[in-house]
């Protein structure tokens, strides 16, 4: 018995729904999934996708069509899957490697110059231009090459009470100069000259660095004495005086600055040839290859009460040390480490009072100099000595003298020999 209305019976006829046993399908009105079109071809189906055969009563028969066929209509061509992760791929172009290189090159190459950069402007802002060297007056002629006046200070400055313990500095007030050197780069080779601070010469008259008025010079004296009398200006005027050699820069250095820059590179390694024991310095070292400390390398270079000659002994370890010093932050591991450059350029930039027109190029032409000193590429030597004067200072080799600062004048290469 059936209960369904006469109009759903109606509109289903004689076909499904009724318990027709006919084995024909819907028509494609009454099935939606198949898709309406214009007739096949004959032996193709709708669309044009080959007719599928069917089984029936044991055979198969080639007038059945189900409207389904074998991934046509769903999967991709091939027969492929929906969702088969082929499918992000197809009709893709192939990687174009070419491009990808040379973008990636020219980022990698974009970043380094914005470093650089970025570097050389932070290094810049640090420097310590306080040194007017235009107030110096009656300067000698410039000649040929570049002329660096290197001092270290005594300075205590930044200096705690232990500090200044641990480092054997006392507390005396100002500043005095503890070590100063010439050093002349070129084209044939840096030459460094240590001026002994006793060193007998003439302060000149000279213009004073704070009252901007000439005063009148101060006849014989030691050389660390016009420092100690108007500061780094009156030192260039009195060496200048004295050698007839034109200074271009000046660079100064005092304890603590020069003890945080060894530190920073992570020591510098030192032939200490004889054991060394000074109580005044904090010098207590043995004989032979070690790695010194800021606190032992400043130890090693103050000491001279220990050393047979004294302070021309004491300049000489003093050269020694700061080449080994450039030629240790020379180095690619420090060079091309981060995290060993930066800490060394802020620990030494941050420690140098350098003259108005010193640039970092002049700076790191400086440091290559002595560190080709150290390499063998120059020379070094103390300023050439007679003997004593007769106040006990020492007194130069003034022909000496004239003939080496003639061979600097002229750039030639250095023949004469120091103490």
């Amino acid at each position: 018995m059936n209960d369904w209305p006469e109009a759903w019976d109606d509109n289903r006829g004689g076909r499904y729904g009724r318990g027709s046993a006919s084995a024909q399908p819907e028509s494609a009105r009454v099935m939606r999934q198949v898709r309406r079109g214009p007739a096949a071809p004959p032996g193709q189906g709708y669309g044009g996708v080959p007719r599928q055969p069917s089984y029936t009563d044991g055979g198969y028969d080639d007038g059945y069509d189900s409207g389904y066929n074998t991934g046509q209509v769903y999967g991709r061509p091939g027969g492929g899957a929906p969702g088969d992760p082929g499918d992000r791929y197809a009709g893709r172009p192939a990687p174009d490697w070419r491009r990808r290189i040379k973008w990636t090159a020219l980022t990698l190459v974009t970043v380094l110059i914005v470093t650089m950069v970025g570097t050389y402007f932070w290094a810049d802002s640090k420097l310590n231009r306080d040194v007017d060297l235009s107030t110096v007056i009656d300067r000698p002629e410039k000649g040929e090459g570049t002329n660096y006046l290197i001092v270290g200070s005594d300075s205590r400055e930044g200096l705690s009470d232990e500090q200044k313990k641990k480092l054997h500095t006392g507390s005396a007030e100002g500043k005095r100069t503890d070590s100063m050197m010439i050093l002349h780069t070129g084209d044939n080779g840096p030459t460094l000259i240590s001026l002994p601070r006793d060193s007998n010469v003439t302060i000149p008259k000279f213009k004073g660095s704070e009252s901007g008025k000439i005063r009148a010079g101060m006849g014989a004296n030691k050389l660390n004495a016009s420092y100690a009398i108007d500061g780094p200006t009156l030192l260039v005027r009195t060496v200048e005086f004295n050698t007839g050699l034109h200074i271009d820069h000046y660079v100064e250095i005092g304890f603590a600055g020069f003890a945080n820059i060894v530190d920073a590179v992570g020591g510098v390694e030192m032939d200490i040839p004889q054991d060394i024991k000074d109580p005044k310095s904090g010098a207590d070292f043995k004989k032979g290859k070690q790695t010194l400390n800021g606190e032992e390398a400043l130890a090693f270079v103050r000491t001279r009460y220990a050393l047979a000659g004294s302070d021309l002994d004491r300049t000489k370890n003093q050269q020694k040390f700061l080449s080994a010093l450039a030629n240790q932050v020379a180095t690619p591991g420090t060079v091309l480490n981060p995290f060993k450059l930066y800490p060394t350029m802020g620990a030494g930039l941050d420690s140098l009072i350098v003259d108005k027109d010193m640039s970092l190029f002049d700076l790191a032409e400086m440091f290559w100099a002595m560190k080709g000193v150290s390499g063998g590429e120059g020379k070094s030597m103390n300023m050439p000595i007679s003997g004593s004067a007769g106040n006990g200072n020492l007194q130069w080799d003034m022909p000496k003298v004239k003939q080496l600062v003639n061979e600097l004048k002229n750039d030639e290469k250095v023949t004469v020999s120091g103490n």
